[in-house]
This record gives structure tokens, sequence and C-alpha cells, in this order.
């Protein structure tokens, strides 16, 4: 576990466009890299790849299976290919591709997918990739990693290369706030972005942000928050999860993805090994959501740091119910 403490914010960025602009500086000295798309290009940033090295980009069509068959086939001849779409057609439309040709065979293909979670906008549930994670997250050599701003989509090109075997790599729509970066971030590794002994969220993505502003929101009303960024979801940083679980007196995750299969998931696992503290999952319920505008969703769904911080509130309220209830609550230090 790594400390960067939280010292506001620097720019906003976009981390799909970061990711391939990086991913284009690597392959001036990397020949083997070689990126496919399944014609969006232009919303996934990479573009910037294709404006680069024209020679070395494939344009798949809208054709989603047939781009990870020849993903996995450059693969084999000593090519990295990056495969990049929309992320629920990069995960789910061709996951039977992705299963037994690309991860069965632990083959070197990196998925690229990007307009994760209700970010993307009014296409609805059609577009929203709410269950990416929880899909890939169970084959069997598959590294997933979701980063939280531009400059850790920089960090995570550079690791994606290093890496050897299929990786899936999880990109928002919308530009987000910088966070203070990280000298180092190895894949496998979680960020302690804000010190707390009360409530403890663990967050990817652009929830870390909003983590941050609810915690600065709690702490003004005498509630010390931790936040824990985790910016790899598999494999997940089990020694780092426990210990932080057991810094706190209630954990909380929050996620823009289902609260079925994703790190809510993937924490409660963990849990399950030893009953360490009350565990709480925020995120999209099961169901399909709705049309609507990104900020909108958020807000529904309690991922901004306003609805974030009321629905903390709300589960705090039920804790204290269950304690008048002379059912167990978590022990507070408030």
């Amino acid at each position: 576990m790594k400390t960067a403490p939280y010292i506001g914010v620097r720019k906003t960025g976009l981390p799909r466009q970061a990711f391939f602009k990086t991913l284009a500086k690597i392959a001036r000295t990397d020949e083997s890299i070689v990126v496919l798309d399944a014609d969006v290009a232009r919303s996934t940033g990479s573009d910037e790849f294709l404006e680069a090295f024209p020679d070395r980009f494939v344009s798949a069509g809208v054709s989603e299976q047939n781009m990870m068959g020849v993903a996995a086939g450059m693969s084999l001849v000593g090519k990295k290919p990056y495969a990049s779409t929309f992320a629920v057609f990069a995960a789910e439309r061709p996951f039977e591709i992705i299963r037994n040709t690309i991860a069965c065979s632990n083959l070197n293909v990196k998925i690229v997918g990007t307009h994760a979670g209700v970010g993307v906008g009014p296409d609805g549930a059609s577009h929203q990739a709410n269950e990416d994670i929880g899909v890939l997250r169970v084959l069997p050599n598959m590294t997933i990693v979701a980063p939280s701003d531009a400059a850790m989509a920089e960090v995570f090109a550079y690791e994606s290369v290093k890496h050897r075997g299929p990786m899936y790599i999880r990109l928002g729509r919308s530009a987000v706030p910088d966070l203070p970066a990280v000298d180092h971030l190895a894949i496998g590794e979680t960020i302690l972005r804000c010190k707390g002994s009360d409530i403890g969220v663990a967050a990817y993505g652009l929830t870390v942000n909003s983590a941050i502003e609810a915690s600065q929101e709690l702490a003004d009303e005498g509630i010390s928050v931790a936040v824990l960024e985790v910016p790899t979801i598999k494999p997940l940083d089990i020694s780092s999860i426990m210990k932080f679980a057991r810094s706190v007196n209630i954990l909380f995750s929050v996620e823009e993805h289902s609260i079925i299969g994703g790190l809510g998931s993937a924490i409660a696992e963990c849990l399950s090994r030893e009953r360490l503290v009350p565990f709480h999952r925020i995120g999209i319920p099961d169901e399909f959501s709705e049309s609507g505008a990104s900020a909108e969703l958020l807000e529904k769904y309690y991922l901004t740091g306003k609805t974030l911080l009321v629905r903390i509130k709300e589960i705090l309220d039920q804790e204290s119910c269950r304690k008048r209830q002379g059912m167990k609550p978590f022990k507070s230090k408030m």
C-alpha cells in the first residue's frame, strides 16, 4: 500500500486520451505494439495512436468478436496488441472469444474498454458497461485495472506494456480531476489517499475523487474517513484490503459498476475469511440503468461527492438503528 495524501486538484484530463497518447510514445521504441479498434477510434482516443502509427493500426469495423480473434493471432506472432472499443462491447459482446482464445491460452492481449459505467451518457442501458468487471473477473489469467485519472492512465500504459498476459484496462468517458501523482505504481498495488480511523472507503476510477470529497465533508463533522484507491481489481491486494479493514470501524466500497461482481464483491470475498467490520457496497444496484445525462445518473446512484455523502450518512443512521434495536453496530470512536 502506497500513501499519497490528497492535496487539492491540479487539473482535469481524459484518461482514455492520456492512455493512447502515452502508448504511442512508448511505441516509438517498441515496434511490437499495435492497436485495433472497432470503428470508434475518435471516441475511444485510439486515434492518438492511429495518427502516429497508421501502419500499426487495424480498424476492425463493428466486429468486436473478430477484433479479439485478430488480436489473439497477432500476439502469437510476437506482437503486443491493444484491442479497443466501448467497454460494453469490449468485455461483453466478445466474451466467448476472450474466454476461449485469449484467457484460456494466456495470450498477451490487452483489452481497452472506454466509456465504462453510467458516465457514457444518454445512450442508455445498451451502452452502459456496469457489469464488465464482473464478467471478466471470473476468467483465470485475466488482470483488471481501472485508472482514476489521466496521470494514472499514463502509468498503466507503461505497466501494461511490461505485463505479460491478458489484461482489461477500464477507462471512463469523462474528464476527471487529477490526483497527486505517485512516483511509481505497479499492477496490484493500492494507494492510501486519505488517512482516517472511523470510516474506510475503497474506490477506483472517478469515484476516488467522489470519496475524497465526501471524506472532507465528513471531516468537518468530526468523522475521520480513510480513502483507499484500488486501481487493480484483479489481482486484488488482499493484504492491503485486510489491513485497511482492520484500521476502521465500518467499511464501504464505491464504484461505477454493479454492486455484484466488481470491487465490492471482491472485498466481500476477502472479508468472508474473517469478519472484521460491517461492510456496505455502494454502486449500481441489481438493475439495468436508464437513459440520462451522466451527471444525473451519477447522482442517482450516489456516485458524486455530495450524493455519496448522503448515502454514507443514511447507512450510518441505519447502523445506529441497529444499536437501538439491540443488534451489533459498528464500534464508533466518534
